[in-house]
């Protein structure tokens, strides 16, 4: 399923996508308070309704502590003090990967965590490795691969691009996965990553082309998103639809997803073709609406999911007005405005809790000193720091060249076209004999 100079950041843009097709019978045509969903579906907590799966925990906290995760974070969202409307103008049509862009247009997250945000709602996934339908699997599954867009619903700001061999971790025993992602490539910039469960494996590496259109910018994804659940033998895959900021030069800026994505099991031939509707010319906010048509393996149209992917996903079950609500996204949290609108899953993403500390290699996101900065409000120093860093990696990539030897990710490989995790990392980080010859900071 992926920042300030011409070698590192990658700038989120996009362009007006027109979806010609008819969209009928969206979620927004369906009238729920007519309909037979209780309130015990309304009020869905899909997580208290599944036995959670567990991982094995190598941390080295003592047990019986228990993590208090921030809800906050260091410092409130910085102001937009660049002038973006000159930035823009001077660079119509280009690829934005090779554009200089202030730190100050940045969240406090890393495109390495963002893979991470993802799996938010994994719980989709636990759910469907418990149920023996397939076309029940293929619903959850579709599900998910929406779920991971609401986290967007407040967000226009660019996440940090990661250097060259930076990774990041994310265990989450109360969620039962862990979680690896390394940047794999430089140019073009590819980031990968990897998740195991005892129920599901994810997997996917995100390639990005992004440029500016005058008054929008286009985040084309490319890759393949895989998910697995060996139970049933189940393939699943899907791809992005293009990613959109509106209104870049007047208007409230927002984001919105455009297109088709289709989750389709590999297995069973069974798929699920989404489609999510753009607002109209004058609007200043995404309509968020999509349509996900269900069909069997030999093509057969067998059902379909409706809803909003910053809300709430139903099954139609037997019509419009009998609805199975799958997913319904978390409420935002009461100040998210203050904190770049991020969730509260966003928020935990960078903190250094005491089950990690002492455990992470040198190259983990969480250690990156510029993106620490500025999570805690230093700008100016965030800045200059990351202008060093970016100065020490091209100095390194000058070297390598000198030697005649080339960047050899550590934890993924490339086979094919794909770049897949080639294992070695939770035994080097349980062993606490992770390498220390790549000094990124």
């Amino acid at each position: 399923m992926s920042t300030i100079t011409t070698h590192s950041d990658v700038f989120f843009d996009a362009e007006d996508i027109d979806l010609t097709e008819d969209l009928s019978a969206t979620e927004s045509d369906v009238d729920v308070t007519n309909s037979n969903i209780s309130d015990e579906e309304s009020d869905l907590d899909l997580s208290s309704q599944i036995d959670k799966p567990s991982i094995k925990d190598v941390s080295n906290i003592d047990k019986p502590t228990i993590i208090q995760r921030r809800k906050v974070l260091p410092a409130q969202t910085c102001s937009e003090e660049a002038s973006l409307l000159s930035l823009l103008r001077k660079n119509v049509g280009k690829d934005l990967s090779t554009v200089a862009m202030p730190i100050s247009l940045n969240e406090p997250i890393n495109i390495l965590q963002n893979m991470a945000e993802a799996l938010e709602y994994s719980e989709l996934l636990d759910k469907a490795a418990s149920l023996d339908n397939s076309l029940d699997r293929l619903i959850h599954v579709a599900a998910f691969a929406v779920s991971g867009y609401a986290s967007t619903s407040y967000r226009t700001r660019k996440p940090y691009n990661p250097l060259h061999g930076e990774t990041y971790e994310c265990i989450r025993p109360d969620k039962g996965f862990k979680f690896i992602s390394e940047k794999v490539s430089h140019y073009p910039p590819i980031m990968a990553c990897h998740a195991d469960s005892p129920n599901w494996s994810f997997w996917q590496d995100s390639k990005i082309k992004s440029k500016f259109w005058g008054k929008s910018m286009e985040l084309i994804p490319v890759g393949t998103i895989h998910i697995a659940i060996s139970k049933y033998n189940d393939h699943f895959t899907y791809t992005k639809p293009s990613t959109c900021v509106r209104n870049m030069i007047s208007g409230t800026k927002y984001l919105e997803h455009v297109g088709v994505m289709r989750v389709e099991n590999q297995t069973t031939g069974e798929a699920c073709e989404i489609k999510f509707n753009q607002s109209g010319m004058w609007s200043s906010a995404p309509k968020c609406d999509i349509v996900g048509t269900l069909s069997s393996g030999n093509g057969e149209k067998v059902g379909k999911i409706s809803g909003k992917w910053n809300e709430i996903i139903f099954h139609e079950k037997g019509g419009p007005n009998q609805l199975e609500v799958i997913w319904k996204a978390n409420s935002p949290l009461p100040n998210h405005e203050q904190y770049y609108g991020f969730t509260q899953f966003c928020i935990e993403l960078n903190e250094l809790t005491p089950d990690i500390e002492g455990y992470l290699p040198n190259t983990d996101t969480r250690l990156r000193p510029d993106q620490r900065l500025f999570e805690d409000g230093r700008i100016h120093e965030a800045e200059a720091e990351k202008l060093r860093l970016e100065q020490k990696q091209r100095e390194y990539r000058k070297l390598l060249e000198e030697r005649g030897e080339a960047w050899v990710p550590q934890w993924f490989k490339l086979e094919g076209e794909e770049w897949v995790y080639k294992g070695g990392y939770w035994e080097a980080r349980e062993n606490k004999t992770f390498e220390s010859k790549l000094q990124l900071w």
